[in-house]
């Protein structure tokens, strides 16, 4: 991760740490087995979330990241509540720290590794 970047991402599965920041869920759906004071969120952003036509398209297979990863961007620019929830999230990241939570097993092939790279485009240089 670029320790300059306001953005990070984590599992939500992993414990919390002091260092997070703001945390926020970035899923549409809660995850299993995860009670709301063990996620220790200070927001649940679930516009910012593909979409779940294309959550069950992409099902985490790792042969479909990169069409996933375009077409998440897509819906990202696209879609209006997206857009809010992304300003949402910059103007958070002017305060500082913001941990995007996820629970995909895969900590390289999912939506969060896409939305993290998405928001430090619009951060200044």
């Amino acid at each position: 991760m670029d320790t300059d970047s306001p953005f990070q991402i984590k599992r939500i599965y992993d414990p919390s740490a002091p260092d997070d920041g703001t945390r926020v869920l970035v899923d549409r759906l809660w995850p299993r087995g995860v009670s709301k004071e063990r996620a220790a969120l200070d927001d649940w952003l679930k516009d910012v979330a593909p979409s779940t036509d294309l959550r069950r398209w992409f099902h985490h297979e790792q042969a479909h990241f990169q069409v996933f990863a375009l077409k998440y961007r897509d819906e990202l620019a696209h879609i209006p509540a997206a857009q809010a929830a992304i300003q949402k999230l910059l103007d958070m990241a002017k305060k500082g720290r913001v941990t995007l939570l996820y629970a995909a097993r895969d900590p390289d092939i999912n939506h969060a590794v896409v939305l993290r790279d998405y928001l430090q485009q619009y951060l200044p240089l």
